[in-house]
């Protein structure tokens, strides 16, 4: 667990599914977990650093462990609705549009592109842009970088689309970057993304 900006956590587990490491994130003072999995201490981390309310997510995929976070502490699950028929028998959950103000004062910003519900999660009290799947750090690749083609049904219109989007979103104040996968930017992360977004 890393405090990476005054009250807001993040930490990695493996997502078995994948096979691989993902990152969620806590923001404490707003009592919401952004895609969640487990913390390393299990629940009990958050008996101690604050009982989270809303879970949200930046896309379909990235329920993970929500539902555990929703038994344990009554927490609200947000889904974008373009996504919301993937989670359709898990249990409840409350959708959002891109425009949306949600819970702890975060803003949902449209991403799409890669797929109908990515989506961008801004949250001014932090600085901070949480993206899904469309921004990444890859084992291997130095930096930000796309998702790999291998992702994409149509790898160059898609990474147009995403080049698109993110370039609408640097005009927020943020300078954190909340990666799902991969090390998030603490710091500068605005420089960084339009590095990606004019470089490729």
């Amino acid at each position: 667990m890393r405090e990476i900006a005054p009250g807001l956590w993040h930490w990695t587990a493996l997502r078995e599914s994948i096979g691989s490491e993902v990152g969620s994130y806590f923001l404490a003072p707003e009592r919401v977990v952004l895609d969640p999995m487990l913390p390393p201490d299990g629940l009990a981390w958050f008996e101690e650093h604050g009982r989270p309310e809303h879970v949200l997510l930046t896309c379909r995929h990235h329920d993970r462990d929500a539902w555990a976070l929703r038994d344990a502490f009554g927490c609200t699950i947000h889904v974008v609705a373009s996504g919301a028929h993937e989670l359709e028998g898990r249990g409840a959950f409350e959708t959002y549009a891109w425009g949306d103000e949600l819970p702890g004062g975060i803003r949902a910003e449209e991403v799409d592109a890669l797929s109908p519900d990515e989506t961008a999660l801004f949250v001014p009290a932090h600085r901070a842009l949480a993206v899904a799947d469309g921004v990444v750090r890859w084992p291997g690749r130095d930096g930000l970088s796309f998702v790999p083609d291998d992702f994409m049904d149509d790898p160059e219109r898609t990474k147009d689309g995403l080049r698109a989007a993110y370039t609408r979103l640097l005009a927020l104040d943020f300078d954190l970057l909340l990666l799902a996968h991969g090390a998030p930017v603490v710091g500068g992360a605005k420089d960084e993304l339009r590095a990606l977004v004019e470089s490729t």
